[in-house]
């Protein structure tokens, strides 16, 4: 906000409302809108009634913070639409560096670990894609099968803005498109995909010892992490949803 104007809550009712294409919500009579001015309409009733709960729960100043299923569907619309192609390709692009295939040479106790956790996960691509990544020890990037590339790529491509919406955060935050993919498929849980994208640090803390502000930042990414894929689960389109969580690797 600038010159110290801030928005505050002017409606009494907050309602969801079938729209073509979807679902929209009203503030009274009036059509919620992103930042850009566009109608706010989203693929399914559930998402729409996520969205209407967060407006219903602004009290005085309006507070986007606390609104992240408003703002995940603002920028599925206004930032990822536009320019759905490029965000897939470089979401598939992070199969190139994904951090389950970069694993410790040395303590051997700390490449053990990795290994015992981020293997089944590429034992899962393989089952799931048909293609399996080349893990390397060090921090020096190798190579991965250009079929492999392709065929990620692909899946990633053929997903529409409110999922790719919920794919970025799932790998930009664990830093790995397998567990993003593997979270999002319901095939393992977010808490749990969350864990194994945190060896590294994890093992440092048992090293080093808890840091507080460290553990804040990590909180908050978790946090995120989760809503990310509690956001692809509000992305099918109504009549297209399935099974939310299918079982959870081991």
């Amino acid at each position: 906000m600038t010159g110290g104007w801030t928005a505050r809550r002017f409606w009494t009712d907050v309602s969801v409302i079938e729209t073509d294409g979807g679902y929209g919500v009203q503030l009274d009579a009036r059509r919620v809108m992103t930042p850009g001015k566009i109608a706010l309409t989203v693929p399914s009733r559930a998402m729409a009634h996520a969205v209407a709960a967060e407006w219903a729960a602004q009290d005085g100043v309006i507070e986007p913070l606390s609104m992240p299923v408003t703002r995940a569907a603002n920028s599925a619309i206004e930032r990822v639409r536009p320019q759905r192609a490029e965000v897939a390709a470089m979401l598939g692009a992070y199969a190139e560096t994904d951090l389950i295939c970069h694993r410790a040479e040395t303590p051997e106790v700390l490449a053990r670990l990795q290994a015992d956790a981020w293997d089944p996960m590429l034992d899962w691509a393989e089952r799931s894609h048909g293609v399996r990544l080349v893990p390397t020890k060090g921090i020096l990037p190798v190579a991965q099968p250009p079929q492999a590339l392709a065929v990620l790529g692909a899946h990633v491509a053929g997903l529409d803005e409110f999922h790719l919406t919920a794919l970025h955060d799932l790998v930009a935050i664990s830093g790995s498109l397998i567990l993003g993919l593997a979270t999002a498929a319901g095939d393992i849980a977010p808490d749990r995909a969350w864990s194994l994208s945190r060896i590294d640090e994890d093992w440092q803390i048992a090293q080093w010892g808890h840091d507080d502000e460290a553990a804040a930042i990590a909180e908050s990414k978790r946090s995120a992490f989760l809503q990310a894929r509690a956001f692809w689960g509000m992305s099918a389109a109504d009549g297209h949803a399935r099974d939310d969580f299918k079982h959870e690797l081991r």
